[in-house]
This record gives C-alpha cells, structure tokens and sequence, in this order.
C-alpha cells in the first residue's frame, strides 16, 4: 500500500463513488490521507467500497441516494454536513451516459441526464458551499471527453449537452468563488475501463462495437484505453495544495485524444 499525506485529514464527498471512476478517485483520496463521505444509488455497493477501502488509515461513511431526485441530493447534503461536520473536497462524479439517437432521445431521458449529470451537481455545491469557503476548500467536477468532442458510433446529443453544461458551471462557479477562496475545476476523462463503459458497449451492435475499438486504437496517441487511477490521480492533484492557483480548470485526461 503506497500512500502520501498531500490530503490527510481533508473530508471528501464523493458522488457516484461505490465503482468506476468514483472509485478510483475515493481510493486515491484514501491512499493520500481524506476521509471519506461516499454517496451512490446501491447500499451493495457502497458496503463493498467501504469494506475495500478499509486497508486505509481513513475514515469511511456511506450513504444511500438517488440524485436523479432533488430532495434526495438536499438530504445527502444535510447528512454529510451532519456526519462530518467539516467539509474540505466536493467531487461531483455520479452521471449517467447513455448514447442515444437524437431522433430517439425522449423527454424521460433528456429530464434523466439534466437531473443527475446538472442538476445534482449544482446543486449539492450549492449547499455544500458555506462549509468549503470556511476551510479554503475545493470542487471538483467530473465532465467528459463528449463535453467537446463527438466520435462515430457514439451518438451523444443529450449527454454531450448535460457535460458541457457542466464544463460552463465549472468556469463561472470558480469566477464566482474565488473571492471566498474556492476553488472549481473539472475533468474531461476520455475512455476509461469501467463498468458503465462495458455496460454501454455490451449493448451496441456488433459492428457499432468493433468500430469503437477501432477508433480508440487510432485516436488516442497514448496507446491505450484510461482506468480509474488515471483519473484518481488528477482529481487528487487537483483538490490538494499542488493545485492552488487553478481554479476554472477543465482538464482533459484523456490519453491526448483532444489533439486531434
């Protein structure tokens, strides 16, 4: 277990961090000293990204929420506030990507992306904010590599929307917080190993499926596909004191995709 101090002692709420790129990040805190508050939609899951968490010397509290509803982000809200008293690092990372036709795309789930990947977000920094200007603290946003770019294979209207959405709250939040002393960044991961990806792959055509091998295999001049620790690392690095002067920040890791 390799580990550094650069956020001991800091608490972190971290959407959507039960798997995935949540994970990955609620690990890499762990490993560099935050205590965690982890909120996700499955108590399952949670119990066992909590049990996994517990080699580190940190502390760990769930909470069971679906974020698609907004009295249930004002209620994960108040209980962190309650269970940790002291809030340092937002990570808003829970989000659903489904690429669906725009033709295809019906209001159920338009509302669905705006609710968990915007809404949520926007609001769990609002109520969260009074505590993390008390301590200097910090929000970072997970968008995506679709915030800016478009692949074939992968129709992506609504959810390219509901990231660049969150892309522009990321830039004009850290222009109103700065004078409190916070600082707003995000994240544009491209692809990343995680379940939902298999999830959506599974459920392509074959030939949709191949194609998008292809184009990973060509477009990222890095050579491979991201895991979680790769986005671990930059969320970790920006929420610490290394990244005290960034603040509006949206930073592609994505293997150099975007060069293209």
């Amino acid at each position: 277990m390799n580990t550094n101090s650069a956020l001991s002692g800091k608490n972190a709420v971290i959407t959507g961090g039960s798997d995935g790129i949540g994970y990955g990040i609620a690990e890499e805190f762990a490993r560099q000293g935050a205590n965690l508050f982890l909120i996700a939609r499955t108590p399952t899951k949670l119990a066992e990204a909590s049990a996994r968490l517990s080699e580190y010397p940190v502390t760990v509290h769930t909470f069971a929420a679906d974020l698609t509803d907004i009295s249930e982000v004002h209620r994960a809200a108040e209980h962190a506030l309650d269970i940790l008293g002291s809030i340092d690092v937002l990570v808003n990372n829970a989000g659903i990507a489904r690429f669906i036709p725009f033709e295809q795309t019906d209001e159920n789930a338009f509302d669905e992306h705006f609710n968990l990947n915007v809404k949520a977000p926007y609001f769990l920094a609002q109520k969260l904010l009074p505590e993390l200007a008390k301590n200097s603290g910090n929000i970072v946003n997970i968008s995506s590599y679709f915030s800016r770019r478009m692949l074939p294979g992968r129709p992506s209207t609504v959810y390219s929307m509901t990231k660049g959405a969150l892309n522009l709250f990321t830039q004009s939040l850290a222009f109103e917080t700065g004078s409190a002393g916070v600082r707003v960044n995000a994240i544009a991961p491209g692809m990343v190993e995680t379940p939902q990806l298999l999830r959506n792959v599974s459920a392509m055509p074959p030939e949709a499926q191949e194609q998008m091998k292809q184009n990973a295999s060509a477009l990222i001049p890095l050579g491979r596909i991201g895991n979680v620790d790769d986005i671990g690392r930059a969320a970790a690095f920006l929420a610490s004191d290394a990244a005290a002067w960034v603040t509006g920040a949206v930073l592609s890791v994505d293997g150099g995709v975007t060069t293209h």
